[in-house]
């Protein structure tokens, strides 16, 4: 078992933007496997390379049964449906706050061997590609959250032991803007 330590909230990493892949070797799939590992061990639903420290474009998921990783995603969104429900994120242990998501989405990306994969998400999975392409992105889903949702995920950050007031935090503006002009 490769289960490696996650980046918490305020480490500079998960504000990074994270690098293409370009190397399909030993490295990368230790990699995903690490990724996929430390995402049993905590049984989340999706967990992108920056988490662990590591700026490359790459994430794990496992949603409803459906487990796999990708590579290099671009996201495109077949319709305007939105949801809105509780997302939370390993890297800000606890928290959970309403967030507006796509309801549908299809990422396109490659495999550790490079080879082309499509997945079709609705729902949860549509959530967690989301959600993990932001990590690649160096954005959180508090940045995705109305100020006063925003507000009450702070005050839950600030109450959680493993806050560090030293680490101050920052929220970021997605690169792709938001399809609910919020966080935008």
């Amino acid at each position: 078992m490769t289960v490696q330590p996650i980046r918490l909230f305020g480490d500079p990493v998960l504000r990074t933007p994270a690098e293409p892949v370009t190397d399909f070797d030993k490295e990368l799939r230790q990699l995903v496997a690490d990724l996929t590992d430390s995402l049993r061990e905590q049984q989340g639903s999706g967990l992108a390379a920056p988490q662990l420290g590591v700026s490359l474009r790459v994430f794990t998921f496992d949603v409803d049964g459906v487990a796999g990783h990708l590579i290099n995603p671009e996201l495109d969104f077949p319709d305007d449906e939105e949801q809105d429900g509780p997302e939370g994120c390993l890297s800000i242990p606890g928290v959970y706050v309403d967030t507006r998501r796509r309801m549908n989405v299809v990422a396109k990306g490659v495999n550790m061997h490079g080879d082309p994969v499509q997945l079709v998400g609705t729902g949860q999975m549509s959530r967690c590609v989301q959600h993990e392409t932001d990590h690649l992105d160096g954005v959180l889903f508090l940045d995705r959250l109305d100020p006063q949702r925003r507000k009450e995920a702070m005050r839950q950050i600030r109450q959680a032991d493993w806050y560090d007031p030293a680490a101050p935090p920052t929220i970021k503006i997605s690169p792709h803007g938001s399809p609910f002009g919020l966080g935008a």
